[in-house]
Parts: structure tokens; sequence; C-alpha cells
């Protein structure tokens, strides 16, 4: 009788250790854990102080495949967005897409002579070059025109773009465009 109340009492004992034992374990990792999420997260790389001057546009060129206006996203110095965001945003299209499954829509030797703002209106006053748009393709002036104002209107304070050749009005782009 007395070594099966011993028996009793080490298995409860033996038990109570084991239980206590897991718990215990448990416990600590779970402190572990909740120390190393505390912990304050250090990026692989440090973002250079470039890469912070910089901001995505999307400019819009002609897919050369599917003849659909596309967006290509591009990194700007924020400085020249500030600065001339509707001449830099122009200059970029006249520049054209750096992806070769795109063309750019504006001309050759086209040149932006003057940007201004009236209420929430851009007028852009191009060289006469940009008359030389492709007229054979029917879409050819929507596409230029579709270009120029969804890359211009991602900017919150354009709704409306009026076009100008050499300061004056053109009877081929005698509209207010918006999107």
């Amino acid at each position: 009788m007395k070594n099966k109340k011993i028996i009793t009492i080490f298995s409860i004992l033996l038990i109570i250790v084991l239980v206590g034992g897991f718990f215990a374990i448990k416990y600590a990792k779970e402190q572990k854990k909740a120390e190393e999420e505390q912990q304050e997260y250090t990026p692989q790389e440090e973002i250079s102080e470039e890469q912070s001057k910089q901001t995505i546009v999307s400019l819009y060129f002609l897919n050369k495949e599917t003849k659909e206006l596309v967006p290509e996203a591009r990194l700007v110095n924020i400085k020249e967005i500030v600065n001339a965001p509707y001449d830099t945003l122009i200059n970029l299209l006249i520049a054209g897409p750096k992806s070769e499954k795109q063309e750019k829509l504006i001309p050759n030797d086209t040149k932006l002579l003057k940007t201004f703002m009236e209420a929430d209106t851009i007028t852009l006053d191009f060289s006469a070059e940009f008359l030389n748009y492709d007229k054979t393709d029917e879409k050819g002036k929507e596409n230029l025109i579709n270009s120029i104002v969804n890359t211009l209107t991602q900017l919150t304070e354009v709704n409306k773009v009026k076009i100008l050749i050499d300061g004056n009005p053109s009877d081929e782009f005698s509209d207010t465009y918006t999107i």
C-alpha cells in the first residue's frame, strides 16, 4: 500500500514538473519572439539620397504591336517636376520611350516653346514641326493628342490641354482637349 502511495505521489510530481516545464519553455520562446519583433528593421540597402529625390511619372506612347497608347513609368528628379512640371513631362514625351516596343508620337525636331497655366487648362506652344505628325494614320492625330493629355492630366491641377503652334492657334488643333 505504501509503495502505491509513493508511486502515485511521484507520478503526480513528475506530471506537474513536465507540464510546468512545457509551459516555461513555451513562455520563453514567446518572449524571445516578441523581443525579435520589437527590434528595429534594418533594410538590406539604404536608400540613396539620389533615389529619395526621384518620383515616378507615366508617359504615354504608342505600342508598336497593338497600336494602342500605353503608359511607360519613368523615374524623374523631383526638382524638375516641382520647378517646371509641364515642360519636363512634354520634353520627356518629345525624347521618346525607353522601350523598343513603343514609339513616340510627337514628331522629330519638335520643340516646346512655352507653357502656361490658366485655371485648370495648360496651354502648350510647340514649334511648327509639331504639325509633321503621321497624317496617314487615321488615329495619328487622336493618339498624339491623347499621349499629351493623358501624360499631363496625371497632374492634379491639369484638366484641359490647349495647343498653339509658334504662339498662334492652329486650325488643326483648335480645340481644348480633355480626357
